[in-house]
């Protein structure tokens, strides 16, 4: 019998995941290993011979799978890509055509890979699922209570604000009071120098060369001659130029606009409806107001009228102060000062110091 119980560890064959189910089956749990196979990168990029590369590639389950060997425990690959192409590849194209801007890693492991885990988890008796993510989580008057990790230029609570307690009551993340710099070291001292220095991947998945308006096009071959030739236009409708369809933008962004203005230019607002792009300066982006929906509560059960908070607007937002108001089923942010890129589609998530409150949607 193991000394603390049996864990399910999604090892995706990086240092994080396979430091993380090699620091648990020293201390005592009995680990069974498990990948996930989410896509095929060769429909990513419409390359049959081309290789795989990120986290759904051969090697890296080979990766996974020699250090569970090594070490004496199971590993299984489990498939996935019917639910992630369903729910998540979906989801992302429909965002990007109602002119929003998605999170797709929030909802793949909110509603495809904890899911997954859960699941395979109750099959084989397992007591706990785990994960390399950098966070924290502790138990607090009854709720299971999010926060961030010890290395904040690691912490990943932005992308976990959708686990549900159920998840979180279940759920290890052995990283969470480590450095980066101190994982890369304990797998050097594990043996596994070659993966101590493997560089990280931050791409979407299904998205391998950070070519989304590319993806989008091979999803739908015929989209770009229905998009193209759109209006730019100024915040009082002035007509600047035609662009290359409204999917293909995103709010704040600057670069490859393809557009002289005599200064620089913004998108600050995309029209769907008529195909429009709206074009604006630095502080045509700064708004003080904001409305959340797709509310997910972790550390109250509801979020008491009028709080203060800090709260996130994208994964590297260091965050604002603001205060939260109950509006008809959302949850308006008032921002004690204005910020910038405020983007339909991407998470907001809510900080109370360390603790994620919750999170939902822009709208």
């Amino acid at each position: 019998m193991s000394k603390h119980g049996k864990v399910l560890v999604a090892m995706s064959g990086g240092i994080d995941s396979t430091v993380s189910a090699l620091m648990l089956h020293e201390q005592g749990y009995e680990v069974v290993g498990i990948t996930m196979k989410t896509w095929d990168y060769a429909s990513s990029v419409g390359t049959a011979g081309k290789k795989e590369t990120g986290c759904c590639n051969l090697d890296s389950f080979n990766d996974a799978r020699q250090a569970a060997v090594e070490h004496g425990f199971p590993h299984y690959v489990l498939d996935i890509r019917d639910e992630f192409g369903d729910f998540v590849v979906n989801n992302f194209v429909d965002e990007y055509l109602a002119g929003r801007t998605p999170n797709p890693c929030v909802l793949c492991n909110t509603h495809i890979k904890w899911a997954a885990l859960l699941k395979r988890a109750n099959a084989m008796d397992c007591d706990f699922i785990a994960t390399g993510h950098y966070v924290k989580v502790r138990e607090s008057e009854g709720r299971y209570v999010l926060s961030k990790a010890r290395d904040f230029t690691k912490d990943q609570s932005y992308v976990l604000w959708g686990l549900n307690q159920d998840c979180l009551s279940r759920s290890i993340y052995p990283l969470g009071d480590m450095l980066k710099s101190e994982v890369r070291q304990l797998a050097a001292d594990m043996g596994y120098l070659e993966l101590s220095k493997k560089s990280e991947s931050y791409e979407i998945c299904f998205v391998p060369d950070n070519d989304y308006r590319g993806f989008l096009k091979r999803r739908d071959s015929s989209l770009e001659a229905r998009v193209e030739g759109g209006n730019y236009v100024l915040r009082d409708g002035t007509i600047v130029g035609k662009h290359r369809g409204y999917p293909f933008y995103t709010v704040g962004q600057r670069k490859g606009l393809d557009i002289a203005l005599g200064r620089p230019v913004f998108v600050t607002k995309i029209i769907p409806e008529t195909n429009t792009v709206v074009l604006g300066e630095a502080e045509e982006l700064q708004a003080g107001v904001m409305w959340v929906s797709g509310l997910n509560m972790i550390k109250y059960p509801a979020i008491p009228d009028g709080m203060q908070a800090v709260t996130r607007i994208r994964y590297r937002d260091p965050g604002a102060a603001c205060t939260l108001l109950h509006d008809e089923g959302r949850i308006r942010v008032d921002f004690e000062h204005a910020v910038s890129g405020i983007a339909p589609g991407q998470s907001a998530v809510f900080y109370e110091g360390e603790d994620v409150m919750g999170g939902g949607i822009i709208q």
